[in-house]
């Protein structure tokens, strides 16, 4: 990681550079694809900057796979462009490819090959060969924890093991900029935290990564900025702070054990609800301040034997669901 140098009278401390500080590896600017009348990704803008980590959620079909197969030029864009230290993804998209490491959902290792001789075969497709190949293949190898089955058929493997060796082919030659779709899908918990720890090891030394999930927890303590996508735009960006800062409704009220025929009309007329979730016999209430409905819901659970309610802050996963369209809203009202 670059340190800042601050000066101070006498004193010499060395800082971490402010976000803004840091070099931008990557500007996406506008762009768009189309497939005839369909628009997949819908003039999206964001940067990406050195030793971050920029996570990238949305719904099967909001746009992620388009926008990733076009960061890594596999599909040409329809408008826009996107700049990779200054190189066009439009116009010099054969500089550009070895540039890119790329971990995609399905494994793209060779069962069938051992662990070192799949990174030789990849290394020798970039460009790398001889001692320099040799060095890489043992580095990530021990970097992965697969240096013991170096030599061991990759298809004897277990599943977070190929996972593991499916990130180290898209190192072996070096990356300025790595696309992970999806790592952890499928594996196991242990895998998922080993994985995870390699992801956020890279990101110390300095690597830019862009990293799709499915799972919130993960994105909330792993990536530095975040952008939720859907129906190919941009919903929200930034930080999570920032995010769950300008929300409307940051608390949530939580009611469980209520009847379905639960009268909830005492609350119906009073203000500052954001909205209303009714599923799995669970009714959330997205408020401003929760202290404010106190009274009014002591009286509604004060007539359910089984009820109790629950505050809580707004989450990663709250938010997607509401941006995203899915509140899991069965239609409940509070009249």
């Amino acid at each position: 990681m670059e340190l800042g140098i601050a000066n101070r009278r006498d004193d010499l401390r060395l800082v971490e550079p402010t976000r803004d500080e840091k070099k931008v590896v990557l500007h996406v600017e506008a762009l768009r694809k189309h497939y005839g009348a369909i628009e997949a990704v819908a003039g999206v803008s964001f940067d990406l900057r050195q030793g971050e980590v920029f996570g990238l959620l949305g719904l099967n079909g909001a746009g992620k796979t388009s926008l990733i197969s076009m960061l890594a030029t596999l599909r040409h864009p329809s408008g826009g462009d996107a700049l990779l230290l200054g190189h066009s993804i439009r116009k010099e998209w054969r500089a550009i490819r070895p540039m890119i490491g790329i971990a995609p959902q399905e494994n793209a290792v060779y069962p069938m090959l051992t662990a070192a001789e799949n990174l030789r075969f990849f290394g020798r497709i970039y460009g790398v060969h001889g001692a320099e190949l040799e060095g890489r293949v043992a580095q990530l190898l021990e970097f992965v924890g697969l240096e013991d089955r170096r030599d061991d058929l990759v298809t004897n493997y277990s599943g977070g093991m190929k996972r593991r060796l499916n990130l180290a082919a898209a190192l072996v030659h070096e990356p300025e900029l790595i696309l992970m779709d999806e790592p952890t899908s499928g594996v196991d918990p242990q895998s998922r935290e080993e994985i995870l720890a390699l992801v956020r090891s890279l990101r110390n030394d300095g690597k830019s990564i862009i990293y799709t999930t499915h799972y919130m927890e993960e994105a909330e303590g792993l990536c530095d900025e975040l952008a939720i996508i859907e129906k190919g735009k941009l919903v929200a960006i930034g930080t999570l702070d920032a995010m769950l800062r300008d929300i409307d409704f940051p608390e949530i009220i939580e009611l469980r054990g209520l009847s379905p025929q639960a009268d909830l009309s005492a609350i119906s007329g009073l203000r500052g609800i954001g909205h209303v979730e009714y599923a799995d016999h669970v009714v959330r209430l997205f408020v401003n301040r929760a202290v404010d409905y106190l009274e009014p819901l002591h009286k509604i659970v004060s007539r359910h034997k089984s009820a109790h309610l629950k505050i809580t802050p707004i989450s990663l996963e709250n938010l997607f669901l509401h941006l995203t369209g899915k509140k899991a809203h069965a239609g409940r009202k509070l009249e």
